[in-house]
């Protein structure tokens, strides 16, 4: 039996994991009213940036230009992504601008693993345990977890739901260690591997061995799985969504040339809403902030909402 949640969050993904996989250059006054845009569709957050490596990640080599620039909205966190200490120095220094909390980021795949973050998983154990001690320094909380190539991945396979168990439990070790509490675990299908089995499967595990514990989903579309994926997560109760408007990004390190953005965020915003389930997302405002993304990138994106519209308008004329 499924075991809808009544309210889903939706988190907004979009500019960071667009501007991140997009080839050509984007000029940071559009990614800026692009995210100005998205403020106005009353999203509880909105990641704007990623402060990583410009050498690596090109498009993110305005990222201290973008978060300064942004108009904050009342309601809306506003997030960035960073994989190590320079990046979260340079987070530090929009504490303002930005709405921080720590994290611990786990990856069920090694080889992966070297390709994004340039170590093994020794290492990462090392860097996140530091990683806790500096938002605790900072005044953070931490009591948030995520696992990229949580499903399976490009360079090793599938990833046995035993694995995935093994590295929460990981987690939960480097937690205790640094006496916190880990209450949202996120787990990222980051080169699409994911089908609605799997997510069922996945959760479904996770649940059993960590009933009190809250899964977030981050669902990538490359095989065309995310609407579907996402909609397993909800039968099995999950109700906090990664997502990316219009279904922008991808990931520069997946080895694959058409992976896809996240599961597009006005898709599954319409699905909720269609099946009664509150997002308090402003969907027609959201709609236009798709269309304007694909005016910013130069070219079609594959959010399907923002071309055929909602139902409303079609129920009211019959």
């Amino acid at each position: 039996m499924a075991d809808y949640p009544k309210r889903v969050r939706i988190n907004e993904e979009g500019p960071r994991e667009g501007f991140q996989f997009e080839k050509g250059p984007i000029a940071t006054a559009d990614k800026i009213a692009l995210i100005d845009a998205l403020s106005q569709a009353r999203l509880p957050q909105i990641q704007v940036a990623s402060f990583v490596n410009p050498a690596r990640v090109p498009g993110m080599a305005d990222a201290d230009a973008v978060v300064a620039g942004i108009r904050r909205a009342p309601g809306t966190a506003y997030t960035a992504l960073w994989l190590n200490e320079k990046g979260f120095d340079r987070a530090l220094a929009h504490r303002g601008q930005l709405d921080l909390k720590g994290s611990i980021s786990m990856v069920a795949s090694e080889s992966f693993m070297l390709r994004n973050q340039n170590r093994d998983f020794a290492e990462n154990r090392r860097v996140q345990t530091r990683m806790v001690e500096r938002y605790l320094e900072a005044g953070l909380t931490v009591e948030r977890a995520s696992m990229m190539a949580a499903f399976g991945c490009n360079f090793e396979g599938e990833v046995p739901v035993a694995r995935v168990l093994a590295v929460m439990a990981e987690t939960f070790e480097i937690a205790e260690e640094c006496g916190v509490t880990i209450k949202t675990y996120s787990l990222a299908d980051t080169m699409a591997w994911a089908t609605p089995a799997a997510v069922q499967r996945v959760v479904g595990a996770v649940r059993e061995r960590w009933p009190d514990l809250k899964v977030a989903l981050h669902l990538h579309d490359t095989r065309g799985m995310g609407i579907a994926n996402a909609f397993a997560g909800l039968q099995m109760g999950v109700d906090t969504f990664d997502a990316s408007v219009a279904g922008l990004g991808g990931c520069p390190f997946a080895g694959h040339k058409a992976a896809a953005g996240n599961v597009c965020s006005e898709d599954l915003a319409f699905l909720c809403e269609e099946m009664g389930i509150e997002t308090g997302i402003d969907l027609e405002a959201l709609s236009e902030a798709a269309r304007l993304a694909e005016q910013v990138v130069g070219h079609a994106l594959p959010g399907s909402v923002m071309k055929a519209g909602r139902l409303n308008a079609y129920r009211r004329a019959a």
